[in-house]
């Protein structure tokens, strides 16, 4: 382009140098002719870029591990003199995300759409945007460029497996009491009764007393005497092992040649726990179970016990963007955090650690009435350090039940097999 562009140049300013020295009025017409054509190119490309509307629609801005993000670009010419081709080039930071296009012969007052589906790969906060808009014009010899800065935020929630079964915790009922805590979840512990107000359930309604006072009355719950639970992942980036491939091979295969059941985890210690994590606390919740959450990663995250669908979505809110670089060995984690738990409270800690000062941490919690579950991630399978078969020998005469993750195994199978 810069070539043929430079030609012209080229035959207008000998064109005109010959018109001068010979005074011929050819040249000069070719001077014009040429300028004319520059002018006209130049005027085109730049309409091309301009009077245009692009619009991208995101079908929903969260999405998770191992399944499709969606989304919708529409292009509409808004003036009379039509575009024979624009470039669309996408910036997002979504990996695998193939949203650039090329729209050709748009006619005047047209427009056109494409869909663009993405596997997800990877979890974490991704920018969707912004869009660079090329057009030129029908002898090539400009190009012009407009930028669209405008960008959104899409988060990628970590995968999730079902779980068969899994060593489900006892309540311990301090005294035999029930747990005089008020909850807005409705509990098999109706405690009384108040006046309705709005946002009230109907579920909550007791409609006896409505009768009898003639105005709307509602039940009062208390929490149910079982045990919170809280999940603790290691986060200490001295532990971790595997190599995320950013690249995944899914995401080099076009939409139609891949399912999302078809999807693996990424081979890392650090992906594998947080998958189990968020598969053990979706499992709970499910059993409508009071669910918390504690991990020491870029910073301290801790997710107070609650439970229902509001309580999932702060959890993979959380571990979609948590990374293991955290400084504080698990050992000091369990120390720090464990010593805020009440008696009766089951703490699943999930790690790829094969150090012993937290299995003593642990037998600790346990002197203390607290319930421990540990969920291994054996990085030896992952290239990392031996040891997780001494860990689990170690966890098991004290008491502590153990589960085994190693690299390529099956989630549903793993966590619902306790080793002996």
């Amino acid at each position: 382009m810069d070539r043929r562009r430079n030609a012209l140049y080229l035959i207008v300013l000998v064109s005109f140098l010959a018109g001068l020295i010979t005074g011929r009025t050819f040249f000069f017409n070719v001077a014009y002719a040429f300028t004319s054509l520059l002018i006209f190119s130049f005027l085109w490309a730049w309409t091309g870029a301009n009077w245009l509307r692009l619009s991208r629609q995101t079908r929903a801005r969260r999405a998770q591990v191992g399944r499709y993000m969606e989304e919708r670009f529409t292009v509409r010419n808004t003036s009379i003199i039509p575009k024979l081709w624009l470039e669309i080039y996408d910036h997002s930071t979504l990996p695998g995300h193939r949203a650039s296009h090329v729209v050709s012969n748009l006619k005047p007052r047209a427009g056109g759409s494409w869909l663009v589906r993405t596997l997800c790969v990877q979890r974490g906060e991704f920018e969707l945007g912004p869009l660079r808009i090329v057009a030129g014009d029908p002898f090539g010899l400009f190009e012009t460029e407009r930028k669209i800065n405008a960008t959104s935020r899409l988060v990628v929630y970590p995968s999730t497996v079902p779980i068969p079964e899994f060593a489900l915790p006892i309540g311990i009922l301090p005294g035999g009491d029930a747990l005089r805590r008020r909850t807005h979840h409705v509990t098999s512990n109706a405690s009384g009764v108040r006046d309705y107000v709005p946002g009230d359930s109907f579920g909550r309604i007791h409609w006896r007393s409505t009768a009898r006072k003639d105005r709307l009355v509602v039940k009062e719950f208390e929490l149910d005497p079982l045990a919170d639970i809280w999940m603790m992942m290691d986060a200490d980036r001295t532990v971790h092992a595997g190599e995320f491939l950013t690249t995944d091979a899914d995401a080099e295969r076009m939409p139609w040649e891949i399912e999302e059941r078809d999807f693996s985890i990424p081979p890392t210690t650090e992906e594998y726990a947080v998958t189990t994590t968020a598969s053990l606390a979706r499992h709970f919740l499910q059993k409508d179970r009071s669910v918390g959450f504690a991990t020491y990663g870029q910073r301290r995250e801790i997710i107070q016990v609650d439970r229902g669908p509001r309580q999932m979505t702060k959890l993979l809110e959380t571990l979609a963007v948590v990374r293991a670089r955290g400084t504080i060995s698990l050992d000091q984690m369990l120390v720090l955090e464990g010593d805020q738990l009440s008696r009766g409270t089951t703490v699943i800690v999930v790690t790829p650690s094969t150090r012993d000062a937290w299995v003593t941490a642990s037998h600790r919690l346990v002197r203390r009435g607290l319930r421990v579950i540990a969920v291994l991630i054996d990085a030896e399978s992952f290239g990392g350090r031996p040891g997780t078969r001494q860990i689990a020998t170690h966890l098991g005469s004290v008491g502590i039940p153990t589960y085994i993750i190693r690299l390529g195994d099956d989630l549903r199978l793993a966590l619902s097999r306790q080793r002996a």
